[in-house]
């Protein structure tokens, strides 16, 4: 399960897709606000800001939304957020890091090391796991937007790093560098890409037993469901039985 796409999957099947979008797009929209804060407003000058709202578009977050969002940057009385990346250990030795942003360093601190705990993890210092990920650029455009042959050489030719192409989709990776010129560049030649942005991918995965599975899934969602917490990564992989018990 490289970062946690696979859990959110099986978490859209088992319902709650309201709660969740709602959820998802105030992360989207804190995203969206900060990154305003930290560089100009306007989405074709700051790099950051563009991925945001493209990821926010990727969603469908309705357009006022995202305006709303940028706005509230230049808000005499916004919020403050600090950046925060949290690295801790799952169950049968998984590393986990997540990504805060958050207007309460002590309690958001407090609550992610007591899910770490609940779950029999611990919560490190940052740097402990990081080194066993690569912080990345990724880029993904939907599998219509061109052939496999056309898309790999024109990410190359962009500077991308790798291209895995699946039934669904176009997954470009670069370095963190390279990001913003070969998100530009593939955009120019193949329109609007559905998400753009930074992960941390990991280096190898740890197959885990289906106890351990569970333990880990649960405390990815309770991560999730953090309004502070934007993103989770962990470099395990469950097995099939375990993906199919979930999903069913």
């Amino acid at each position: 399960m490289a970062g946690h796409s696979q859990f959110k999957n099986i978490m859209h099947k088992k319902g709650k897709q309201d709660a969740i979008r709602s959820k998802l797009f105030s992360k989207l929209a804190r995203e969206i606000t900060v990154a305003a804060k930290l560089g100009l407003p306007d989405p074709a000058m700051n790099a950051r800001l563009r991925a945001a709202v493209l990821a926010a578009r990727a969603e469908n977050m309705p357009k006022d939304n995202i305006e709303r969002a940028i706005k509230k940057a230049s808000a005499a009385d916004s919020e403050n957020y600090d950046e925060v990346r949290y690295e801790g250990y799952a169950p049968g030795g998984v590393a986990v890091i997540v990504e805060a942003l958050t207007d309460n360093r002590n309690r958001t601190a407090g609550e992610v090391r007591s899910y770490f705990a609940k779950a029999g993890g611990t919560l490190a210092e940052t740097g402990a796991v990081s080194f066993m990920f690569d912080h990345i650029g990724a880029i993904e455009f939907p599998r219509k937007a061109a052939s496999e042959d056309e898309m790999l050489e024109a990410a190359i030719d962009a500077g991308a790093e790798d291209v895995v192409t699946t039934e669904e989709s176009h997954q470009i990776t670069t370095t963190l560098e390279m990001m913003r010129d070969v998100a530009q560049k593939l955009e120019a030649k193949f329109g609007e890409p559905s998400k753009v942005g930074f992960i941390w991918k990991p280096q190898t995965s740890i197959g885990v037993d289906d106890e351990a599975g569970e333990k880990i899934l649960r405390l990815v969602d309770a991560l999730e469901d953090n309004d502070d917490v934007q993103n989770v990564y962990a470099n395990f992989e469950i097995s099939d039985a375990l993906m199919a018990k979930l999903s069913g």
